[in-house]
């Protein structure tokens, strides 16, 4: 009897993760299969085609918002983990209550309305006379970017032994010297692992962009809002499986290459 309650335990938890499943990749294989649908009908196959993967290289619109994308996405990474890496260590050598403080002030933001951060930002470029555009999307990322740089970092910088780094001190070396040859290798993880958050948080935003880009400033994000309002173009399918693959192909390699490096 017990074996029977557990095969059935089983066939229910292998169902139940199959409808998952369904439930999460079924939308995005359906966008898969229109993406190569000759005909504009969501509802009808009209054969085979790449001529919408033709057309992404084709639109100067598209190329242009993907290059505004990718380029903000990591620009912004870059200097928010500069920034958080800093703030990070600052914040570590800190007492408890005041750190306590500055932890609770830095998940704010990560806890607020992206629509609240975003006209709070535009409130302020305008208050201050800058003109929205390119530069004003860029200081938006950066700055809701830092606190996961910070949470990133945080972690690694408490499993480190700050003696190494008085112990290289007191061997002569410099402080920026010790700090590269001691600690930098020790929280390049939690680093890394800052950088790839905020470039995805900065690929993936729509709210905080719409607010602080202005116009004549497109990303990939406002590019396919835009595209809902006036009806999507199957070229829209096409360049949502390029990134769709692109990221599936980033996962199995990280997820791979550790497994790797343990074999050997």
């Amino acid at each position: 009897m017990s074996r029977l309650t557990q095969s059935c335990r089983r066939i229910w938890q292998d169902f139940y993760l199959i409808v998952i499943m369904i439930f999460l990749y079924a939308p995005i294989a359906t966008m898969v299969v229109l993406s190569f649908n000759s005909s504009k009908s969501r509802t009808q196959w009209g054969g085979f085609t790449l001529e919408w993967y033709r057309q992404i290289f084709a639109s100067r619109n598209i190329i242009s918002a993907l290059q505004n994308t990718l380029l903000i996405a990591f620009l912004s990474a870059l200097i928010a983990t500069i920034i958080g890496t800093a703030a990070a260590i600052a914040i570590n050598s800190m007492k408890q209550i005041p750190k306590t403080i500055v932890m609770g002030i830095t998940n704010i933001p990560m806890l607020n309305a992206d629509i609240v951060t975003g006209i709070s930002l535009m409130l302020a470029f305008i208050a201050f006379g800058i003109s929205l555009g390119f530069k004003t999307v860029l200081i938006a990322h950066i700055t809701f970017n830092i606190p996961y740089a910070i949470l990133s970092v945080m972690p690694k910088l408490k499993q480190t032994n700050r003696s190494t780094y008085e112990a290289a001190m007191d061997l002569g070396a410099g402080p920026i010297y010790a700090f590269f040859k001691v600690v930098f290798p020790d929280i390049l993880p939690g680093v890394l692992s800052g950088f790839l958050l905020a470039f995805t948080m900065s690929l993936d935003d729509f709210i905080i962009t719409h607010f602080t880009r202005g116009a004549g400033i497109n990303t990939l994000s406002t590019l396919i809002y835009s595209e809902v309002r006036r009806g999507i173009k199957p070229s829209m399918y096409a360049l949502s499986t390029i990134i769709f693959a692109v990221v599936l192909i980033l996962l199995i390699i990280s997820n791979f290459a550790p497994k790797n490096q343990k074999s050997r």
